[in-house]
């Protein structure tokens, strides 16, 4: 078990955590559990945490990964609130092709803006689901869900590595910057394929990797729960789709950050001297739409 010390304040510069060893699965879900929560509690104050969940900033400040995602069309009429506590990196449901009468998963949902978008797009036929594991993400979204009079969601409490619904459930699974979290991929990658009905779409926006990090960066938990060092280098994640069963998996970039991005990174991730990381980032990490399909 790695030692671990956790970010006590949100609003705080420092590190969220540091470990020597590769962080178990176990430990990455709690520390990004309680990284979201304190989060989203710096949204509802008015501060804008960036860096996928790290420390919070003042409203206009953002980070590269999770700024302009959304065109001001797309949200209107949808609570702040809900676009504040956005810590995506894409936007999924402007690529996914959402069709009235679809039921649409989002996993990992947030403060529920994906749901909420999905919703409008599926109609008053459609159904959408959001799960996320974080009591407040969750509360935060319920109260969006009524601000926004949407009649056609639900959210659902638990983990992306145990989705709560029946097998061949939903027409469409989406999630945003936050496969990448997840220290079982694998059985994600399982799960998602096993609520799709058969001919059901994956249409995931997540971090990816275009090569290798060193191994400094992988064992950093600051990485991890800044959604980077838990991302899969593209052919992995390919692979990961296949022996999952999906099929026509694709990769399609959207975003390449450079040394530039990657040292606003981490300076609002908090992540202390890291220029020996910071050069291997360069051009290491991009933002990426993958789409997949069952058979």
């Amino acid at each position: 078990m790695s030692k671990l010390t956790l970010v006590k304040d949100a609003d705080s510069k420092s590190s969220c955590c540091s470990g020597d060893d590769a962080p178990p699965a176990q430990d990455i879900r709690e520390v990004v559990k309680q990284r979201y929560g304190l989060a989203v509690q710096a949204v509802v104050r008015g501060a804008k945490p960036s860096c996928c969940g790290s420390a919070a900033t003042g409203m206009g400040g953002t980070d590269p990964i999770t700024r302009d995602l959304y065109a001001a069309e797309q949200t209107t009429g949808l609570p702040e609130e809900a676009l504040a506590a956005s810590f995506g990196c894409g936007n999924p449901t402007a690529l996914a092709e959402l069709r009235p009468g679809e039921t649409v998963l989002d996993l990992g949902s947030g403060g529920g803006i994906d749901v909420l978008l999905s919703a409008r797009r599926v109609g008053p036929t459609g159904k959408a689901y959001g799960l996320d594991m974080t009591d407040e993400m969750l509360a935060l979204a319920e109260k969006n869900k009524l601000k926004a009079g949407a009649s056609n969601v639900e959210f659902l409490r638990g983990t992306i590595e145990q989705i709560p619904l029946p097998d061949s459930t939903v027409d469409v699974i989406i999630s945003n910057c936050v496969i990448n979290l997840s220290g079982d991929k694998d059985k994600v990658l399982r799960e998602a394929f096993r609520v799709l009905k058969p001919g059901g779409r994956f249409a995931v926006s997540d971090i990816v990797l275009r090569r290798e990090l060193p191994e400094s960066a992988r064992k950093s938990m600051t990485l991890w729960t800044g959604c980077v060092a838990g991302a899969l280098v593209e052919s992995e994640y390919v692979a990961k789709l296949r022996s999952a069963g999906f099929r026509d998996v694709t990769v399609d970039p959207t975003r390449i950050y450079d040394k530039d991005d990657a040292a606003e990174m981490a300076s609002s991730c908090g992540g202390g001297d890291m220029s020996e990381t910071l050069a291997a980032l360069d051009g290491a990490i991009m933002s990426a739409f993958i789409r997949a399909r069952k058979p």
